[in-house]
């Protein structure tokens, strides 16, 4: 059986992704969506990318950005993978020169053979909550909605919690988990996570793999 990956999203502090590194996470994300609570600013995220060891991937999350503020992550971060969530076409994605996930926020009647058919050149798809916001709102979704036939590898997000994911790992045998608000200090405390819901949530994952 293969190894379900992990990815700890929305990290802001230096001391959050030491435990996330530590605790076994395989990338790490990093926000450029201003509305959000999570979002970085880019010295603080050249920072921050400067502690990613190796062998753990930096990805840059983007809603609708343009352009040149996908460059100038990419410029602090030097991402190993980009991360769009909106509405973005498969050729904005791919027009960076860098690997590509796209997010697909899942509802009754989203075709996603379609979906994943329109962003083909993807390395997954990231599905997630059909949630007011992108991304971070602790809500899920309805995992019978996952057609077993994608073409694509699936990366399972919205609403996880150290509670739930051996559970939702078993299920859906997903490629690989991203969580945010699932392993933060408290709903009110966005972007600062726990040490001890990181350990939880990362210990979860590795129990549902035996």
């Amino acid at each position: 059986m293969s190894r379900t990956r992990i990815k700890i999203c929305g990290i802001t502090r230096e001391q959050d992704l030491a435990s996330a590194v530590r605790h076994g996470a395989d990338a790490v994300g990093f926000v450029f969506y201003p509305p959000s609570p999570r979002c970085l600013r880019f010295d603080d995220a050249r920072k921050l990318a400067a502690r990613v060891p190796a062998f753990v991937s930096a990805v840059t999350l983007f809603v609708d950005p343009d352009a040149a503020l996908v460059n100038r992550a990419i410029e602090a971060v030097r991402p190993g993978l980009l991360q769009f969530h909106g509405d973005e076409p498969r050729d904005f994605c791919a027009s960076f020169g860098l690997p590509y996930i796209k997010a697909a926020r899942m509802k009754p009647g989203l075709d996603l053979l379609q979906y994943a058919s329109e962003y083909r050149d993807a390395r997954a798809l990231l599905l997630d909550a059909d949630a007011q916001g992108y991304g971070g709102g602790g809500e899920a979704f309805d995992w019978e909605l996952i057609p077993r036939s994608l073409p694509l590898p699936v990366i399972l997000s919205g609403g996880l919690t150290p509670k739930n994911v051996t559970d939702a790992v078993r299920r859906v045998r997903p490629w690989a988990v991203d969580v945010s608000s699932g392993v933060e200090v408290s709903k009110e405390a966005k972007g600062v996570k726990d040490d001890a819901k990181i350990a939880a949530f990362c210990a979860g994952v590795k129990h549902a793999d035996v």
